[in-house]
């Protein structure tokens, strides 16, 4: 055993701002938005996700150079309006604390600091300081493609074009969108693979190509059983939004250029 005089002090979270919320919406915003925090320590202000407060809603953000991801919620308590930037490790740690109950979560923005609490439970970490991406002004406006697609149906259909691609052998999932379907292909040394997947909605035989795996995540992570998928050109993001016209999520996910074939 080692002296506990020794053992750092916990640091002062001023409580000048705070905000309220269930546990539970917490824990679902978390997970549904998470999956685009990046891991590319050359930019530490996006390894963490960003919590904007303003009339009385709450959106966190998270992107990471290849996908975006707002999930947005509102608030029963806040006192102003504000914004920092949590860092992803600590936003993973939060997600187990909170249960899949309506018990409240505060969340306090110190100087230097954020504070969790959650019953009997505190969780301090230092806030990523830094510029966060512009992400409004990110997300393009013009989107005159406009497909709504199962999520179920086409995380099947990439699923087994992705039969092909490995972590050696990469290819984009190259996605025609024409009247209410999609044709989908991949190509790699292991062999070729091919699918159609329904949809509703005319895409105007529009080419382009997507990471298989931030297609799939953008389509798993959705809390909704159907989206809507917002198309412009070939080389545009691809905008998935609820089909109902809420905001309560938006993700973005960048197309990978192909190669004529």
């Amino acid at each position: 055993g080692l002296s506990a005089a020794d053992y750092p002090d916990l640091p002062e979270v001023e409580d000048e701002y705070a905000v309220s919320m269930q546990q539970k919406v917490l824990r679902s915003m978390i997970e549904e938005m998470s999956f685009a925090v990046s891991t590319n320590e050359s930019r530490p202000v996006h390894t963490g996700a960003l919590f904007e407060i303003a009339d009385m809603c709450l959106n966190m953000v998270a992107v990471d150079g290849f996908r975006l991801a707002v999930r947005r919620e509102p608030l029963e308590k806040a006192s102003g309006e504000f914004s920092f930037v949590a860092p992803g490790s600590a936003l993973n740690e939060m997600k187990s604390i909170c249960g899949d109950t309506e018990d409240p979560v505060t969340v306090m923005l110190g100087r230097r600091h954020i504070l969790f609490e959650v019953g009997g439970t505190q969780l301090i970490c230092r806030r990523l300081e830094g510029e966060f991406l512009d992400y409004k002004n990110a997300i393009p406006a013009n989107n005159p493609i406009s497909i709504e697609v199962d999520n179920k149906t086409m995380l099947e259909s990439l699923d087994r074009v992705s039969v092909v691609i490995s972590e050696k052998l990469k290819s984009p999932v190259r996605c025609v969108f024409s009247d209410d379907r999609v044709y989908m292909s991949a190509r790699t040394g292991n062999g070729e693979a091919k699918d159609i997947c329904p949809v509703r909605g005319d895409g105007q035989s529009l080419e382009i190509g997507f990471n298989n795996r931030y297609l799939m995540d953008a389509l798993r992570y959705a809390p909704a059983d159907t989206v809507t998928m917002q198309l412009n050109t070939g080389i545009s993001p691809c905008i998935i939004v609820p089909t109902d016209g809420s905001d309560n999520f938006l993700y973005m996910v960048l197309p990978v250029r192909l190669k004529a074939q």
